[in-house]
């Protein structure tokens, strides 16, 4: 079941090639102009008809987001890792996923303090559950890609710390090309970060849903169903 690991690869690939495709249209149609400096992605998402593909591609990456914090949660817990540190990143990657959904479906020049409160749940929340994942790099059950993801993840992670103070202090003294460049920079690492759950998932042997048939002895009449998810450890 190493297609699994395709999940995040596809959410890196479609994510990126998404808000570029955003940002062209946006360029193209004059909705945004370059000369007067970088555009937040926000903007280039604003106007119509980029808006509306902007919108589709944030939810799709959301759905892909929460899956992938789904699976990520399951997997961990398989490895007999049932800390408070793995129920916090099933709540922050939850928050962060709705985060994504909210800034596309919000657009900043209709509901400007939704489509904020979006970007701090996307950013700040996600920046928390990546630093979370970090920890359970080496919390969970050893791995053979944990001597690569481990440094590679905590690279990322610092990364994104420095961008998301970097763009917030450039955004509040005036600097908005500037701060727009660390968000464009910060997405592309948050791509990334997601996409090396690949080396993760490429160990899932198997997924799969059992249904559990009425008990013995139950008097309903409509049998109970109970639906569990097993993900394999690592190999």
């Amino acid at each position: 079941m190493w297609l699994w690991a395709l999940l995040p690869v596809c959410l890196a690939v479609f994510g990126t090639v998404g808000i570029w495709t955003v940002f062209a249209v946006a360029v193209t149609n004059g909705s945004v102009n370059l000369t007067e400096g970088v555009p937040y992605i926000s903007q280039c998402g604003t106007y119509n008809p980029q808006s509306c593909l902007f919108a589709q591609i944030c939810n799709i990456c959301s759905v892909l987001a929460l899956w992938i914090v789904v699976i990520r949660f399951q997997q961990v817990r398989d490895f007999g890792t049932h800390g408070k540190a793995n129920i916090a990143s099933i709540v922050l990657g939850f928050i962060s996923s709705v985060g994504i959904s909210v800034i596309g479906n919000f657009q900043q020049s209709v509901l400007k303090s939704i489509h904020l409160l979006g970007a701090f749940l996307a950013f700040f929340v996600g920046m928390a559950y990546f630093w979370v994942q970090l920890f359970l790099t080496y919390r969970a059950q050893p791995s053979q890609d944990r001597c690569y993801i481990g440094p590679a993840r905590a690279t990322c992670c610092i990364l994104c710390t420095i961008l998301v103070i970097s763009m917030t202090v450039l955004h509040n003294t005036d600097y908005p090309s500037e701060a727009a460049v660390c968000e464009w920079a910060l997405v592309m690492v948050f791509f990334l970060l997601f996409g090396l759950f690949a080396a993760e998932f490429r160990h899932i042997d198997c997924h799969h849903l059992t249904v559990q048939k009425q008990a013995p002895g139950n008097d309903c009449s409509t049998p109970s169903i109970e639906i569990n998810s097993y993900l394999a450890k690592c190999t």
